[in-house]
């Protein structure tokens, strides 16, 4: 069986760990080692004790997420930070995490993927972050109303709600630009207007978006930051598991946002 340190190897090669900027809490990578050989791979969107219970529980000594452990930034190792990292080290369990790295992906990104699930065939960046484009732009003809169905029905398979911004009714989307999780603030919105964007599709965004969306012209669908992020690291995992030859599962552990 591989060892965490073999299967972290091919997923930062393949990820490009190192040359995608990221936030700092992010610490994409192994962020808790383990020295067993990998007998089963679980894949969650966020690190909570309920995932780290379901590794467990799924006899799964490697956990894939989205959302590490340390988006809090500095913190004392105590209460429910050091429930976490006490269940990951009592039950043997490595974690690893990659946050912008997979969503950018060109094959198993977050934001490719839900290009695909909508229908719709992207042709240029989009959400630049430093260097790297995270999302995705193309442009369609399709009644914005029917991408509101298709993210509808697609976010309610994972536990999401779709909602969107008044002026979506009657429009014909034309110019779209994708980004999952909190893809909707103040850098988007802009990059939206400067490429003449009509639609933009994300996970979530503050209540404001909506409002300035509406003046700009632009229609925004919110389609659920946890349901537009299960499909990064199902993707992974799965190529994991494939590559190496372990078993693979998903614990689906929707947030409700």
């Amino acid at each position: 069986m591989p060892t965490l340190a073999e299967i972290a190897a091919r997923m930062d090669a393949l990820l490009r760990t190192s040359e995608i900027p990221d936030y700092p809490q992010a610490l994409n990578g192994i962020q808790v080692d383990t020295d067993a050989p990998i007998n089963r791979v679980a894949a969650a969107v966020d690190v909570r004790e309920q995932t780290i219970r379901g590794a467990v529980e799924a006899g799964a000594n490697l956990l894939i997420v989205h959302h590490g452990l340390f988006w809090g930034g500095l913190q004392p190792i105590r209460g429910v930070f050091r429930r976490r990292v006490e269940g990951l080290l009592s039950n043997n369990i490595g974690l690893y995490s990659s946050h912008l790295p997979l969503d950018a992906h060109e094959r198993l990104g977050n934001n490719v993927l839900l290009a695909q699930e909508l229908g719709l065939r992207p042709s240029a960046g989009f959400a630049r972050h430093e260097t790297v484009d995270v999302g995705l732009r193309g442009e369609a003809s399709i009644p914005t109303t029917e991408l509101v169905t298709r993210a509808a029905a697609f976010s309610e398979r994972w536990g999401g709600t779709v909602r969107h911004s008044t002026i979506a009714a009657g429009r014909v989307t034309k110019r779209w630009a994708l980004c999952t999780g909190a893809g909707a603030a103040a850098d988007t919105l802009q990059e939206a207007v400067a490429l003449g964007v009509d639609t933009l599709i994300v996970g979530e965004g503050p209540h404001w978006t909506a409002v300035d969306g509406d003046d700009l012209g632009i229609a925004i669908v919110y389609a659920g930051h946890y349901a537009t992020e299960t499909l990064g690291v199902r993707a992974l995992a799965e190529h994991v598991s494939h590559e190496f030859g372990v078993p693979w599962s998903f614990l689906h552990i929707p947030t409700g946002l």
